[in-house]
């Protein structure tokens, strides 16, 4: 009997839709909503010396070997190497338990007020060097959140309820810089109470009979948020002025609308010193001669520089205009896992 080794491509997350929180909680369960970088993780033990073990009440086959471990962030990147913390602790875990598994969940890093801080966590969301990633590792810690468990041992469980892969998840025995965050088994306004309270996203309903839907967005999974965001393309820029006159001034987004982008808003928030510069830098590369954009009022077709529509990024925002601009933007970080 040999170990099952995981498929070469990892399956893509199960995703939520937006609505209002379903509240009877004899059919829903209720989770923390992160605000980090989603990513499914694939432990393979590696081997032929392999021993029944329990975990959970599953029977399943493990080895006694190094485990491999790859992080796929949700759009199918490889982001192994940016997050060697992560793998290390996934590893530990595959050696101590002799299991191959599937795992999805956050990867998230926590400010200095203790609530999750996406823009540290973006400071470490593009290195590829190594060395790089390991300095960072040291000055910037995070966490891999873990919610939910696909294959173990080569059992898959995307077809098995929820309510039961919460189970088998809470008996893995993960631990240090890798956890399984709480979930709710009471009433859904005690969870959006305790997020609100706490300064976190919001709260995810999972309908507790569901099964896990690789790559799918489904109803059987609903968020909701304290504070909108919203994924936009950039389009172009304006110039910065004063203190900004050496980098831009505002992003100009949109969102896709057929092979052009429908412009939403001028986004000028959001940004340290060093992202700006940063920013202003790989802005400077993608220049292009005409708007990418589908209509753009007068005056910022008259300011904006465009580029090639190439970068994704996230905003939070207060609401829509009548118009269908953003109210009162902040720019939230680049996403290149989108």
């Amino acid at each position: 009997m040999t170990t099952a080794r995981l498929p070469v491509d990892l399956p893509r997350p199960m995703l939520a839709v937006t609505g209002t929180l379903p509240t009877d909680p004899s059919r829903w369960s209720y989770e923390l909503k992160w605000d980090g970088l989603r990513i499914v993780a694939g432990i393979d033990v590696a081997g032929i010396d392999v021993a029944g073990i329990d975990v959970a009440g599953i029977d399943v086959a493990g080895a006694q070997s190094a485990a491999a471990v790859r992080l796929v962030s949700r759009n199918g990147r490889d982001v192994s190497v940016s997050f060697p913390e992560v793998v290390q602790a996934l590893t530990d875990w595959g050696r101590r338990t002799a299991t191959s598994a599937v795992l999805d969940g956050e990867i998230v890093a926590t400010g200095p007020a203790g609530t999750p801080d996406f823009g540290l966590l973006q400071e470490r969301m593009h290195v590829a060097d190594p060395a790089r990633a390991a300095t960072l590792a040291r000055r910037i810690p995070l966490t891999y959140l873990v919610f939910d468990v696909l294959q173990l041992g080569g059992v898959d469980l995307c077809r098995t309820p929820y309510d039961d892969r919460r189970d088998v998840l809470d008996g893995l025995g993960l631990a240090g810089g890798v956890q399984v965050p709480p979930r709710f088994a009471g009433s859904a306004q005690a969870a959006l109470d305790f997020t609100r309270e706490h300064g976190l996203e919001g709260v995810i309903a999972k309908r507790r009979d569901a099964s896990y839907r690789p790559g799918v967005r489904s109803d059987a999974w609903v968020k909701t948020r304290h504070l909108q965001t919203q994924d936009v393309v950039v389009g172009g820029w304006t110039a910065g002025t004063g203190g900004r006159s050496t980098d831009f001034g505002a992003l100009l987004v949109g969102v896709p609308d057929g092979d052009l982008l429908r412009y939403v808003g001028a986004v000028g928030t959001g940004w340290t010193d060093a992202a700006l510069r940063a920013t202003t830098a790989t802005l400077a590369g993608l220049a292009t001669p005409s708007a990418p954009f589908r209509e753009l009022p007068a005056a910022v077709a008259r300011s904006g520089h465009w580029v090639r529509p190439v970068l994704r990024g996230e905003v939070s925002f207060s609401g829509w205009t009548r118009d269908g601009r953003l109210r009162h933007p902040v720019w939230r970080g680049f996403r290149p896992d989108l």
